[in-house]
Formats: structure tokens, C-alpha cells, sequence
């Protein structure tokens, strides 16, 4: 029997402001407020709002059957939070109809898997408390921004805790596989991998809408077609996108959440089932380990972390962001470390993309990739001098025995809450046993 994958990302890109080099040592605050604020609520207005009712409507139409899975950065919670918190009550109110999954991310969108494992989990960790205080869940399953995975991200999510991780099928990965059944790590086997349906995901993320494409106007039916001729072998068809392709890439007026209304319906009809990603993980068994040496993604063409690190710009500023990752680490000043989480955002450094793929693509305030380089490294150049100023006699000889210090007491605290959740276990197990041994004592003797 098929089953559905059907997840979305929420994220908002933070933006910048035109920061000059003169405002080096002056001006500390790096946001243009005033486009924060009518880039979220133009993008909770058309998309997040009718979309997210949309999918409560289709969870209560459809108890027990529907269900779906969203992440969520920590920085779009924080912009959602101030300007748009009705987006956040919608949320909850779909995980209180029983069909949603959330998956753990990055908090800050950003790309620390691909430089710094301390770093990167620390990020995730960071996501993953917001959740649980927010939302009151913990995920199992984890998604990388933009879907980026490789064999050693993989690994690092599997220590982690994750049993699951979401990626794209990629088509130079999978060769004459496909995407269509679950897989594990190659490093770590116990880590499952659900590799998104590129094809079946932008027909609704990015076609549906093109008049001039063959299949327009597509219609749940034959949709749901499409899926139902698929082999009898495949299992799973993972249909992963961002929540703003109901709404913003798709508009309203196209009748986009009128075809998602009617894709369980027609999902019943042909004995199509919908899963979260945890459900998948754990009833289906991998069909083999997919080694992934250099890190892929969902983005462009190419698939892979060419829109972010492709060119000598956006390399210069990526490692010129994470030279100070490991002094953030210490460092407990709130601006800091918010400043930290939004200049790590992927956008800034797609924002630099000189491919030719990326000619007439949005660029925020910038007017070139060598505009926005310029302006993020002002920002930049000032950020990594606050940061500086708070250990300006530490170099890294005396900021690497420190470093292991910290790691050491991570991994002692660490060891004592996994043994006190041990202890919780045993004696809540043992309490319920002399709940039923005073149960069975209070029965009457027949």
C-alpha cells in the first residue's frame, strides 16, 4: 500500500540593512525592521493564515487519515512572534487535531553542519528547547535547512538522538534507485533517510500554476492518478515543500488550496494512505544504505550547496562568520548570540549567488551578489569586533583548553539527565506496580 509524506517548511528570511562601512564600531543593529515586518505579514496574510486553516479543515474533514509534518526555524518563530502570533495559534491549533508532526531543524536556518559540529548542534538543541516550550513537543525527526545532508551530517543528527532525517532524492545520489522507498546512513544504519519526490513536489510547489506547462490545470484526480499507477513496490512518495508555496508561489487565485482539499478524498478512493515521517521510520524497514560523501540539497538544478558556497564571495564571508563560532560559544550576552543566529541565515550568503541560475532571482536591498557581499562584511567586520571585545586577551591556545572544559561538562550533564530519566522510568514503573498489587489486594474474594 502507498502511503504520503507530506511536510512543509516554515521560514522567514530575516533582512538586512544597508550597513556602511563608516557605521564599523558605531551602530550595532544590523535589521531593516520596517521590511521584517511587511515581508512576514504579507507572507502570513496570503499564504500562512489560509493555508494553515486550510490544512486544519482537511485534518478535521479527515480524522485520523490526513496527517502531515512542519518545521519551523527558531528565527521565523521569533518574527511570528512579534508580528504575526496568529500563525503560532494556528499551529498549535493543527497539532491539537492529532494529524501533525514536527520535525527539528536548525534554529537558525543557517549552514553550521557543513563547519562546525559543535556549533550545529548547538543550534539544533536551540530549536528543539523552542518547541518543546512553545509547542510542548520534541521531535524525533530531523530536517537540515534547505535539506542539506551528507554521510558526516548524518552521523552528527544520529547522535543527536534522531531515528530519521528528510533529504532530497537527488537523482546524481540515487542513479536507477528510487526515491520512492526508505533508506538508511551509510555511516550510521540506525538513521533512516525519506528522500523528497522532486518531480511530484514541484508540480504543486512551482508548476501548478504555469499556464504554459503540458499538465496545466492540474486536478487532485488526476494527481492522485499519477501516484496510483506508480509501481506496486513503492512504498513511500515524499511530497516536501515550503508552506508559502500555498499562497505566495502558487497564488490563492489559482485554486491551490481548493486541489489540497481534495487530495485525501482522492487519496481514499485508491487505497493511498497519509504518514508522518516518524510513522514511516518506524513501520518501514530500509530497503539500503545510501552513501552521500559531499553534501546535497533541494536547491536548484545542480541539487547541491552551490547556491550558498559557490563562488570566493560567499566562501570569504562563511568562514570569516564561523572564525569566532567557537568564542560565541562562551559567550552569555542575549545580543550576541541573537545577532549569531540570524547572520548565520542562508539567505545572507545566497543573497551573493553569482550563478546563472540565479540572474533575476530576489535579492532583497541588494542590486548585485557583490552589493550584498559587501554590506554583510561591514556587518560582519563590526560583529566579530563585539566579539572580540569580550576576551581580547584570549588567543586560541588559551581558548581551546577551554572549549574541551565546556565540551567535558556538556557531556557530564548530558550523562546525568539520560541517568535521571532512567531513574524517572524505574520508579514510575515501579510505582504502578504497587498500584496493582494494592488493586488486586482490595478485590473481594469470590
Amino acid at each position: 500500500m502507498k502511503t504520503i509524506c507530506l511536510y512543509f517548511e516554515i521560514h522567514q528570511n530575516i533582512h538586512l540593512k544597508r550597513y556602511r562601512f563608516f557605521d564599523i564600531g558605531t551602530d550595532h543593529y544590523y535589521y531593516d525592521d520596517y521590511e521584517n515586518e511587511r515581508s512576514i505579514n504579507e507572507t502570513a496574510e496570503r499564504s500562512y493564515i489560509p493555508a494553515l486553516k486550510t490544512l486544519i479543515e482537511m485534518a478535521q474533514e479527515n480524522k485520523g487519515f490526513f496527517k502531515c509534518a512542519i518545521s519551523i526555524s527558531g528565527c521565523s518563530i521569533e518574527l511570528l512572534e512579534i508580528h504575526a502570533p496568529q500563525v503560532l495559534d494556528l499551529i498549535q491549533e493543527l497539532n491539537k487535531t492529532g494529524c501533525l508532526e514536527f520535525l527539528g531543524e536548525t534554529y537558525s536556518h543557517g549552514l553550521s553542519s557543513l563547519i562546525n559540529e559543535s556549533c550545529f548542534k548547538d543550534d539544533v538543541k536551540h530549536l528543539c528547547n523552542k518547541l518543546k516550550n512553545i509547542f510542548g513537543v520534541s521531535p524525533s525527526i530531523f530536517r537540515n535547512s534547505c535539506l542539506i545532508y551528507s554521510d558526516k551530517i548524518g552521523k552528527m543528527v544520529s547522535e543527536m538522538g534522531f531515528k530519521g532525517m528528510l533529504t532530497e532524492g537527488a537523482k546524481h545520489i540515487l542513479g536507477w534507485k528510487s526515491p520512492h522507498f526508505v533508506y538508511n546512513s551509510a555511516e550510521t544504519p540506525r538513521l533512516k533517510l525519506l528522500l523528497r519526490d522532486n518531480t511530484l513536489s514541484e508540480d504543486i510547489g512551482f508548476r501548478f500554476n504555469d499556464s504554459s506547462w503540458s499538465e496545466y490545470p492540474l486536478f487532485a484526480d488526476t494527481y492522485m492518478d499519477w501516484i496510483e499507477k506508480m509501481p506496486e513496490e513503492d512504498q513511500v512518495i515524499n511530497l516536501f515543500m515550503e508552506l508559502c508555496a500555498l499562497g505566495i508561489f502558487q497564488p490563492l487565485s489559482s485554486n491551490i488550496l481548493d486541489f489540497m482539499k481534495a487530495l485525501p478524498e482522492q487519496a481514499k478512493k485508491r487505497g493511498i494512505t497519509f504518514s508522518t515521517p516518524s510513522e514511516i521510520c518506524g513501520k518501514i524497514k530500509s530497503s539500503g544504505a545510501l552513501s552521500i560523501p559531499d553534501p546535497i540539497s533541494w536547491v536548484d538544478e545542480e541539487r547541491d550547496i552551490s547556491s550558498w558556497l559557490g563562488n570566493v564571495m560567499q566562501k570569504e564571508a562563511f568562514e570569516k562568520l564561523y572564525s569566532v563560532a567557537d568564542r560565541v560559544k562562551i559567550c552569555n550576552n542575549h545580543k550576541i548570540m541573537q545577532d549569531w543566529d540570524y547572520l548565520q541565515a542562508t539567505n545572507n550568503f545566497r543573497f551573493m549567488n553569482t550563478k546563472p541560475s540565479s540572474i533575476g532571482a530576489y535579492r532583497g536591498i541588494y542590486d548585485s551578489p557583490y552589493d550584498a557581499f559587501t554590506n554583510y562584511m561591514n556587518i560582519i567586520g563590526d560583529f566579530i569586533t563585539r566579539v572580540n571585545n569580550l576576551y581580547p586577551d584570549m588567543d586560541n591556545e588559551e581558548l581551546s583548553p577551554l572549549m574541551t572544559t565546556i565540551k567535558n561538562q556538556e557531556e557530564e550533564l548530558a550523562r546525568k539527565d539520560s541517568e535521571i530519566e532512567k531513574l524517572r522510568k524505574t520508579l514510575e514503573h515501579l510505582s504502578n506496580k504497587n498500584i496493582n498489587r494494592k488493586n488486586r489486594k482490595s478485590k473481594p474474594k469470590t
